[in-house]
């Protein structure tokens, strides 16, 4: 979705969807998942084959790191899939949900539970929501106090890997924006309308 935002902003805010999947050497199905996406979150409106910024979504983009991660943590806790997501994390012993609880949670979703469970950690880890600690398979509260983010009690996994350039290849060799471990390439099914 990064790599899309920033090449619709280099098209000044507003071009044909197709023309976008052609400066990503992508078929316009493979961006679609990422324009669903970035249209939940508020950022995007696609309109008669054109994707167009929002008022959001031009802050977004003009936005340094630290703040788009704001700017997507709030948007994110509005969707219903994150608003069930932090509730179970709040009521969890522990402030912890165990992989398989986790796909419990978004068993419900179309996608398969794999890749649902994988773009929740992306995106959660991305916008510091959660924390997860891939040795004990635990999804962690993130609790922000005075503006900085705190883990709960416990281990506390590394910071989420640095998001690829996009149009870099990756190890499967697709471009960045179109990678299976892209936190939205299969996550336009999880999430619902953001309301307005």
């Amino acid at each position: 979705m990064q790599g899309l935002l920033v090449l619709l902003n280099a098209h000044k805010g507003s071009e044909d969807v197709a023309l976008l999947a052609d400066d990503l050497d992508l078929e316009i199905d493979e961006i679609l998942p990422s324009l669903d996406f970035a249209s939940v979150l508020g950022l995007v409106k696609v309109a008669d084959g054109r994707a167009t910024f929002t008022e959001l979504g031009r802050k977004y983009i003009s936005s340094s790191i630290r703040d788009r991660k704001a700017v997507l943590r709030e948007q994110l806790k509005k969707t219903t899939l994150f608003k069930t997501l932090l509730r179970a994390l709040d009521n969890a012993p522990d402030h912890q949900l165990t992989d398989e609880q986790l796909t419990q949670l978004v068993s419900v979703t179309p996608a398969t539970a794999d890749e649902s469970v994988q773009n929740i950690v992306n995106w959660g880890r991305y916008a510091e929501l959660i924390r997860y600690d891939a040795d004990q398979h635990l999804m962690v509260a993130v609790r922000r106090a005075s503006g900085l983010a705190k883990s709960t009690p416990g281990n506390r996994p590394p910071p989420p890997a640095s998001p690829q350039a996009p149009g870099a290849p990756t190890s499967t060799g697709r471009k960045a924006g179109a990678s299976p471990t892209d936190p939205v390439e299969h996550a336009a099914p999880l999430f619902d309308s953001v309301p307005a």
